[in-house]
């Protein structure tokens, strides 16, 4: 297991995350009225975002794929997914119901560093994240990790179960990634719906506990 995630000297953003006000209510859907939040599915380069979204969405996903060349290989970091053969250079996007009245639009950001300039953009109006690591390269999913607090934007870890890759308790992720004691960490698979489900829903409750402090202490 890796030490806990390292300063890279960077600063940080100056975009200031706006909270979703819309949806402080104590319990999401329970109001005469249909309520959409908006999810960020996050991490480095083929943790499985784009694998995450397909598997859940019920609307056909919107993917903005592009094919890998010679040149971009030579950049992106393909250690463990040297069969991978496309990319996300926009974003990923699906919507699913998790119960009547409460429906998710996910938003899965790409994974290279020369396109975490969007972040920002997909960030706007999100109620949390969900942040993907891969167990065989924990490193790429620091940056995102950095993203999420220092914008105030509230986070889970899912940990994505590929075949090929090391098992490790939760707690030893939370240590390797330096998290805070209230950040959740799931092992799961990002192709199996009924698990997406279920770290989906541990995200809005996690997210209907911070907004709600966030509201208490203004």
């Amino acid at each position: 297991m890796p030490s806990a995630r390292p300063d890279d000297g960077r600063p940080s953003s100056p975009v200031t995350h706006r909270s979703p006000r819309t949806y402080g209510s104590s319990d999401y859907g329970a109001s005469d009225h249909p309520v959409a939040l908006k999810i960020l599915v996050a991490g480095g380069f083929g943790v499985g975002k784009t694998t995450l979204v397909s598997a859940v969405s019920q609307s056909r996903p919107l993917r903005t794929e592009a094919g890998l060349t010679a040149p971009s290989r030579s950049v992106d970091d393909t250690t463990g997914v040297r069969t991978k053969s496309t990319t996300t250079v926009v974003m990923d996007f699906g919507r699913i119901d998790i119960r009547e009245g409460l429906a998710l639009y996910l938003f899965g950001t790409p994974g290279q560093d020369r396109f975490r300039f969007m972040w920002d953009e997909l960030a706007i109006g999100a109620l949390g994240g969900v942040i993907l690591a891969d167990t065989r390269r924990f490193a790429e999913c620091f940056s995102a990790v950095d993203f999420f607090e220092s914008r105030g934007i509230p986070f889970i870890v899912g940990v994505n179960c590929f075949d090929d890759s090391p098992r490790h308790p939760a707690d030893e992720v939370r240590t390797a990634l330096d998290l805070a004691p209230d950040v959740h960490v799931e092992l799961f698979d990002a192709r199996s719906r009924a698990d997406v489900r279920r770290l989906l829903a541990t995200l809005v409750d996690h997210a209907r506990v911070h907004w709600s402090s966030e509201t208490r202490r203004r």
